[in-house]
């Protein structure tokens, strides 16, 4: 293995900390991936890696080299792809979310790898806020505002919510006129937040500003699809980004509540790491997914 190599596998090792994963990664012996690193503190004369049972962390020294290889490392990329006449190649990690990515990326994405055939991409679904660089991921796509981080934040697009009940709801509870009329016995589906901890409120503009509203719930659910569908079998009203909810309202499944209060806008971020350079194949993905927005 090469002087590169070897500190790919080191970078590796730092992010994933763990031998094992960053071998897996390389698609390498995990033996071959400790002698590497063992040699590579013998020629430097200095101790690179906490090894405990459980986990790697690097030492100071380990932390000073790293940020050195990093670059490094993203040069060479750079340097490469700016001379050679080939597309962006190589392991793509990214982790979405899931409804977007069904509604948005899935639908284009046989045409970005046929573009970039180079690319292998692999595709986890989240909402928390992942550390990128400890698990390996080069990029994320979050709703709503994202959490103070060391991350570059580019949004990508501004999402109109709705408030929407099924007619079985409305037939049993009424149709609501105003926002205050919503506290004379009505419902909501609760959506467990992973970021508060809680149930989020319901969310109404009433002359220029937000009124928040929490309203009795039967049901309590974490995931987008069981909260839609819980909706439309006469649970209580939700709030979603209107993309989720159009074709239930186009079916009428589904009934737009209070169309002249709408929630407030929920923005769409992509997060990546502010410590290194982006490899092409990252900047790559970075800005086709941001044309997948520009309809919205």
């Amino acid at each position: 293995m090469d002087r590169l190599d070897a500190m790919r596998l080191f970078t590796r090792v730092v992010e994933r900390r763990s031998f094992s994963q960053a071998a897996t990664d390389l698609a390498i012996p995990r033996s071959t991936a400790t002698q590497v690193i063992q040699k590579m503190e013998e020629r430097l004369g200095v101790r690179l890696l906490q090894r405990t049972t459980r986990t790697v962390r690097p030492t100071l020294d380990g932390e000073a080299y790293y940020r050195r290889c990093t670059t490094i490392l993203d040069d060479v990329e750079n340097a490469d792809a700016a001379f050679r006449d080939t597309s962006p190649r190589g392991l793509l990690r990214v982790d979405v979310h899931g409804t977007l990515a069904r509604h948005f990326l899935l639908p284009a994405l046989p045409e970005f790898l046929e573009a970039y055939p180079g690319i292998q991409l692999h595709m986890s679904e989240g909402d928390r806020l992942a550390d990128l660089v400890r698990e390996g991921i080069d990029c994320v796509l979050r709703v709503g505002a994202p959490q103070d981080s060391d991350m570059i934040a580019r949004r990508v697009a501004v999402l109109n919510e709705v408030t929407v009940a099924s007619p079985d709801y409305l037939a049993r509870h009424g149709v609501p006129m105003s926002v205050d009329a919503l506290r004379d016995g009505h419902r909501m589906v609760g959506f467990h937040s992973s970021a508060t901890g809680g149930l989020l409120p319901l969310q109404f503009t009433v002359h220029g500003e937000i009124q928040s509203l929490t309203l009795p719930a039967t049901l309590t659910v974490s995931a987008a699809e069981s909260y839609v569908t819980a909706a439309g079998l006469g649970l209580g009203l939700i709030q979603v980004p209107r993309y989720h909810a159009e074709a239930a309202l186009a079916s009428g499944e589904l009934v737009d509540v209070l169309p002249a209060h709408p929630p407030s806008s929920t923005p769409v971020t992509l997060l990546y790491p502010s410590s290194r350079q982006l490899s092409p194949r990252v900047r790559i993905f970075i800005d086709w997914v941001a044309k997948q927005f520009t309809a919205c």
